[in-house]
């Protein structure tokens, strides 16, 4: 396993489908896709390696969700990468969370390599 990934995005559907590539490429993936607040709830709880949450859908509430977890302690400096969104939805994310990680799905996997366990 290559490590623990925590997903969030607004639609189940596609949430599930990206669960899918990431767990087939060796990632154990939980997601969440309806509620921000259950979301920083699990991650709290069971901090992962690394959250991503996607722009393309609803990024406002993506967004805040990031802002809330660099509030709390315990997910403080955990890796945020924000996947995808049009121009005004990454602008917005540099400006609210300014150090999280912005990223393509193209680059996805070449930045997620950076934070896999080594064997």
């Amino acid at each position: 396993m290559k490590g623990k990934i925590f997903l969030i995005h607004w639609k189940d559907v596609e949430a599930a489908e990206y669960t899918r590539i990431l767990q087939e490429d060796g990632w154990s993936v939980n997601f969440e896709a309806e509620d921000g607040s259950r979301a920083c709830q699990q991650i709290t709880k069971d901090p992962p390696n690394v959250v991503l949450i996607y722009l393309n859908r609803l990024p406002s509430h993506g967004r805040r969700t990031g802002e809330h977890l660099r509030k709390i302690k315990v997910t403080r400096d955990l890796p945020i990468i924000f996947v995808d969104g049009n121009e005004h939805a990454v602008e917005k994310t540099k400006e609210k969370v300014p150090n999280a990680i912005l990223a393509t799905t193209l680059d996805l996997e070449r930045i997620l390599s950076n934070f896999a366990h080594r064997s």
